[in-house]
């Protein structure tokens, strides 16, 4: 392989419905993208996403522009050339979505592009492409859960085949369907989130072509979760922990998890405080998508869309 100088870093803001993140990464003279430094905020701007016509209050943009300054200065010492702010379902469906990206602009001299859903689902399947782990899967799926909607992908030959954005977040499920955020999620309300994902999914024409074996990769920030749950449980590091996860794991976790009240669940080792409202639900749209597809696992990727975005300007 002929080797490259390395590129000079970029710093990549994802501006998601539940969570805001930064990556900083630099094209290593093997041509693959080396992580120098990422970062996580729990902001959750998407409060409402679920409402017919959406609307970012002013609460909420407050904590994503704050939010947003901590990532930047997060990234500065890597004296990045080149940064990328994007925003996803939360920004997009708001009626105040350019109020919003007016108001980080204003403060910190950087535009956020605003992604449709079938951008977000092509570099979401971009960022996939650059993890190591999967160098040698051709055919697979890719099912990114987020906040405001599910990105769903069919990889054939390494190339995308078919993408889909649906909305089937997790929060906007949360909204839409839980009755009592303080208390356990109920049998009857997990059977109302499993039907409609089961049907969205079927309404959508979302195509499971791929043999039955294919691989069904997981990203986002449950199946992260999850993984990071059965780490501290196990007294190990999150990389330690296999990346293939069962779904009978995911359905005995869901179904712990949702028997506890909130406060009970917010003290659950692993499982971020601010998460924890929505990751039962999280954990049944996933349940029923394998259902739907057939699955018998996910396995875990921490590539998703950030790495895209990076990866794409790297390549500028």
């Amino acid at each position: 392989m002929k080797m490259r100088p390395s590129a000079a870093p970029v710093a990549v803001v994802d501006i998601g419905s539940n969570s805001i993140k930064t990556l900083v990464a630099e094209r290593s003279s093997d041509g693959l993208l080396r992580t120098l430094g990422e970062k996580t905020i729990d902001a959750r701007i998407s409060a409402g996403i679920s409402r017919e016509h959406p609307l970012l209050a002013d609460d909420s943009m407050d904590r994503g522009l704050a939010a947003v300054q901590k990532l930047l200065a997060f990234a500065a010492p890597f004296s990045p050339a080149r940064t990328v702010l994007v925003a996803t379902s939360a920004v997009r469906d708001a009626r105040n979505g350019a109020e919003f990206r007016k108001r980080v602009h204003s403060a910190t001299g950087h535009r956020i592009r605003l992604l449709t859903g079938d951008e977000e689902a092509a570099l979401i399947g971009r960022g996939l492409t650059c993890d190591p782990a999967l160098r040698d899967a051709g055919d697979f799926y890719v099912f990114d859960l987020g906040g405001g909607s599910l990105e769903c992908l069919v990889f054939r030959e390494r190339r995308v085949e078919q993408a889909v954005s649906l909305q089937l977040g997790c929060v906007r499920l949360a909204e839409k369907f839980v009755s009592d955020h303080a208390a356990p999620l109920p049998p009857t309300e997990i059977d109302v989130i499993s039907h409609h994902t089961r049907s969205a999914l079927a309404a959508s024409k979302f195509s499971f072509s791929l043999p039955g074996a294919a691989t069904a990769v997981g990203t986002g920030g449950t199946i992260t979760t999850v993984r990071a749950i059965l780490a501290k449980r196990a007294g190990c590091e999150i990389s330690e922990i296999d990346a293939r996860l069962p779904t009978a794991e995911l359905r005995r976790l869901r179904d712990e998890l949702a028997a506890l009240p909130l406060d009970r669940r917010r003290r659950v080792p692993g499982l971020p405080e601010k998460r924890a409202d929505v990751f039962p639900t999280a954990l049944t749209t996933l349940l029923a998508l394998a259902e739907a597809g057939g699955f018998g696992s996910y396995r875990h990727s921490f590539y998703n869309l950030r790495y895209g975005v990076a990866d794409e300007a790297l390549a500028r």
